[in-house]
């Protein structure tokens, strides 16, 4: 008993390691992260009570907002002389890029006007690459109920619509589930694009998928890579909140792992020149700052670190492709036909949506390989789905 005295007594003095240890950490995880962090969405820190209702309700204002905005800016360029002059006449015969907007009335959410919000950040960024385009623009409206879809409508003079016949649709069975459905969509709109302009590259992007201000410049550069040639798809979007490194994607410890051992070796190299703090290199310390580091940026969340990979398209990092959800795809070469048989062969039900047919498909096919970028490509806007049902008023996801 007067052993583990000995002990506790030694260990609880000012100038032992582990109350030094112990004082770091309750000040960091207790007092400077909170403080810093509660109002960061994806950060542990986060307190719903206090934010998430007035974040979710600002960001519905905004979205609103934007939305008219971007309907008195079609309006107007529809009625602009200067309308037919964004018409693609000059497009080249086989595009290097095709992207591909797939869109559907929506029943709830109408004002916000996700389709010609989209597609205004669209047309500002074509002329980005300098005296070609950087892509040919082709909106697939899939709506088949008898209202029509009046924002793809909108858009008929600035770019190419595409629908289905009505003998296609008389041919579709009208008791179809919705993932099905979905899906259905997604292939007509994959064949639609490949069999109207046969592009080098398609691009998919639903109706709510904002593209960020680099988009087609990072999209050059992933398209310049040899990992392209030998992709089936390349996934542009992964929800923030599914981004941490408590995760089941593997490859996301060994970036945790890796982070914590640099984060410890410049712990060192600063502290060794600080005179104030006295530092021996030790094993257990370099173990103990690797710990800190790693349990620091997971808290603070995984997310806001991967922001700083915006400085430049060959900082994004490209890994083995995640599962869930498919706003923006990119299908290098001839992969979005192969893609849309692929999906034909299968029926899609709730728990077995498209994203998930996809990402077995890529995992089970012989040769066929996946991959995600990190951080995302776009911005997922659409608060109010076409597919599936609403609450009265959303809520942000964190």
């Amino acid at each position: 008993m007067l052993k583990w005295r000995a002990v506790i007594a030694r260990h609880m003095r000012w100038s032992s390691p582990v109350m030094q240890g112990l004082f770091l950490c309750t000040l960091t995880f207790g007092v400077i992260l909170p403080l810093c962090c509660h109002r960061l969405m994806y950060s542990y820190y986060f307190l719903k009570f206090m934010h998430l209702d007035s974040m979710s309700e600002e960001a519905l204002k905004d979205s609103h907002d934007k939305g008219q905005q971007a309907l008195h800016f079609w309006q107007e360029m529809t009625s602009s002389t200067k309308a037919s002059a964004l018409t693609p006449t000059s497009a080249p015969e086989v595009p290097e890029l095709l992207v591909t907007v797939v869109t559907a009335k929506r029943r709830e959410g109408q004002d916000y006007h996700y389709l010609l919000q989209m597609m205004q950040r669209l047309l500002s960024q074509l002329g980005d690459c300098g005296e070609r385009p950087c892509a040919e623009v082709l909106v697939c409206d899939v709506e088949t109920g008898p209202l029509l879809n009046e924002d793809a409508t909108l858009l008929e003079k600035q770019f190419l619509v595409v629908r289905r016949s009505a003998e296609e649709q008389s041919k579709r069975r009208s008791r179809l589930n919705t993932f099905e459905k979905e899906k259905q969509d997604y292939v007509y709109c994959l064949r639609k694009g490949w069999e109207l302009r046969r592009p080098k590259n398609v691009l998919i992007l639903e109706d709510d998928a904002l593209p960020r201000p680099d988009f087609f410049s990072v999209i050059q550069d992933l398209l310049s890579r040899s990992f392209a040639r030998n992709t089936l798809y390349v996934k542009l979007y992964h929800p923030e909140r599914l981004q941490r490194y408590w995760n089941p994607e593997p490859y996301r410890i060994l970036e945790w792992v890796g982070l914590g051992l640099v984060g410890a070796s410049a712990l060192f190299f600063i502290l060794s020149f600080s005179s104030r703090i006295l530092l021996s290199f030790s094993i257990p310390h370099f173990l103990f700052f690797t710990v800190y580091v790693m349990v620091a940026v997971e808290l603070v969340g995984r997310h806001y670190l991967l922001e700083v990979r915006r400085l430049s398209p060959q900082l994004y990092a490209v890994s083995p492709a995640t599962e869930c959800c498919t706003p923006a795809m990119l299908y290098p070469g001839n992969a979005s036909a192969r893609v849309a048989d692929y999906l034909d062969q299968v029926t899609c039900s709730k728990g077995n949506a498209k994203d998930t047919v996809l990402y077995k498909i890529a995992r089970s096919t012989p040769g066929e390989r996946a991959h995600s970028v990190e951080p995302n490509l776009i911005s997922h806007i659409g608060a109010y789905s076409s597919v599936r049902s609403n609450p009265l008023r959303p809520k942000l996801l964190p």
